[in-house]
């Protein structure tokens, strides 16, 4: 009896723990938002608050912006606090998988950034690399360099941005294309992350 007790205990907490895991990463999907910027333009973006290793906190959004159904870009931004934090120009910022696989995405801020604590890389060719199943660490490139952490449930909402649009199919033609000729970064404003966090 005591041995029926104890499976059976086991077997609920198992399952109580899946139940939550499933819990989780969908109210992470589903934090995806859709923004309508223009005529034929929508803008997906997942928006996250973390720390660093050392305990600053950031705002982490990763975007993607589509236009007339083709996808024209997808980019991380990275905005830290307090404003004493400097991103070095132009660097690429390290992303490390629990494997110790190393991907360095593109500064697209090389050129002039918005503010000194604003960083914003692209993640076109590196984003379908992610793994969703295990956290990975990005080495920001700072004056005094940090690591954060981005755990599972982001990484999910990360795939689930990646596909919301062409079907999920990533080979569809307008999964990745240049910018049309007069479309800015400056269209996506992310003005008020860049004092303080809230």
């Amino acid at each position: 009896m005591k041995r029926f007790l104890l499976l059976f205990c086991v077997l609920v907490s198992f399952l109580i723990f899946i139940s939550l895991q499933i819990d989780f990463s969908l109210s992470a999907l589903a934090l995806t938002r859709q923004q309508l910027e223009g005529p034929g333009q929508l803008l997906y973006q997942s928006r996250h608050s973390l720390r660093d290793d050392t305990g600053s906190p950031w705002q982490v959004v990763l975007f993607k912006r589509v236009k007339d159904g083709e996808t024209v870009e997808i980019s991380l931004r990275l905005v830290g606090f307090p404003e004493g934090i400097e991103f070095l120009h132009p660097e690429r910022l390290t992303i490390t998988t629990a494997k110790g696989q190393i991907l360095a995405a593109e500064d697209a801020f090389a050129q002039e950034s918005p503010a000194a604590n604003v960083g914003q890389y692209n993640m076109q060719d590196i984003l379908a690399q992610l793994p969703v199943t295990e956290a990975i660490e990005l080495s920001l490139p700072l004056d005094n360099p940090r690591s954060l952490s981005i755990p599972t449930p982001v990484l999910l909402e990360w795939q689930s941005l990646l596909f919301s649009v062409n079907g999920g199919n990533p080979n569809h033609p307008a999964t990745i294309k240049s910018p049309p000729s007069g479309f800015t970064l400056g269209q996506f404003q992310l003005s008020d992350y860049s004092s303080k966090a809230s």
